[in-house]
């Protein structure tokens, strides 16, 4: 059975919901959130029109290290990891990396 658009939004908005914060880590943090190196920062989620897609924008801090991935959590700090995957590029600091994510409902 296919989703509605309605359905996709609800979707998406619950996923926003639930993943409020990003960390940074300097190798794939797996199903934990290991190696997160700073602090978490707050994501601020869009809703595109009905159809199940959000984009979030989130400006970290980074000290001397690089970095090569990022986490997803619920929580300014303890909480629950949700997921985590690579960056398009490491980055290696001292700067801001200005991190653009995106979520899409099937």
């Amino acid at each position: 059975m296919a989703k509605t658009a309605t359905i996709k939004e609800a979707c998406a908005a619950g996923y926003a919901g639930k993943a409020t914060h990003v960390s940074l880590h300097t190798a794939d943090p797996g199903s934990t959130g290991a190696s997160a190196t700073g602090s978490r920062v707050a994501i601020s989620w869009v809703a595109g029109s009905v159809d199940g897609v959000y984009t979030g924008t989130a400006s970290i801090t980074v000290g001397s290290v690089t970095v090569s991935h990022a986490g997803l959590w619920d929580a300014a700090s303890a909480g629950n990891f949700c997921e985590g995957g690579a960056l398009p590029a490491t980055y290696t600091g001292p700067g801001t990396y200005n991190l653009t994510l995106t979520y899409t409902e099937n």
